[in-house]
């Protein structure tokens, strides 16, 4: 049992001298993103990933302590990343594009990806155009058309059919719920 006490099921665990400032770096982390949250998405997710990056970096088995957390992108990689994604969705977005920004082959990228995000490429890139049309929708008044062709959609029905898959019913009824939602609100 005394082997065990600085370890649970091979897990490295947070020793005395260190845990006070990585608990609050952590919450610190949290703290910002909590207050970021209505003024800035974007820092708000920057500073739950460095969080998130902190937790994993510290419960990650010995044996792959500075490696990349299961074959996946590290926290910077997967901003870049994502960061290229977001200033690009109006146009293609391409893997070996993607790759090259980290330098990686298209085939080690693709598997890295899929183990942080959990999804392709692909299906990370139409996520992130559905996200921020549907935030389009909700903030202008422009024409689903305009919508469609701002966030890299061929046209409006390519926007309408990958909607309505995606959230169930078409562009046109969720925005006109949402707006009258927040219209009675």
């Amino acid at each position: 049992m005394d082997s065990q006490a600085g370890e649970v099921s091979g897990v490295e665990t947070i020793d005395a001298a260190h845990a006070g400032t990585w608990i609050r770096s952590v919450i610190g982390l949290l703290d910002v993103a909590s207050r970021q949250l209505e003024h800035s998405r974007d820092a708000a997710q920057s500073a739950i990933e460095q969080a998130t990056s902190l937790l994993q970096e510290r419960m990650r088995p010995r044996s792959q302590v500075g490696t990349r957390a299961s074959g996946g992108l590290l926290a910077w990689q997967a901003r870049k990343v994502r960061d290229y994604v977001d200033a690009h969705l109006a146009g293609r977005v391409l893997v070996s594009d993607l790759s090259t920004i980290l330098q990686l082959s298209e085939a080690h990228f693709s598997r890295s990806f899929k183990r942080t995000f959990g999804l392709s490429p692909h299906v990370f890139v139409l996520r992130r155009r559905l996200e921020l049309a549907a935030r389009l929708m909700l903030e202008t008044s422009a024409s689903l058309t305009d919508i469609a062709l701002g966030c890299g959609f061929t046209d409006q029905a390519h926007l309408c059919n990958q909607f309505r898959e995606s959230m169930g019913e078409t562009p046109a009824a969720w925005r006109r719920a949402r707006r009258e939602h927040l219209i009675s609100a």
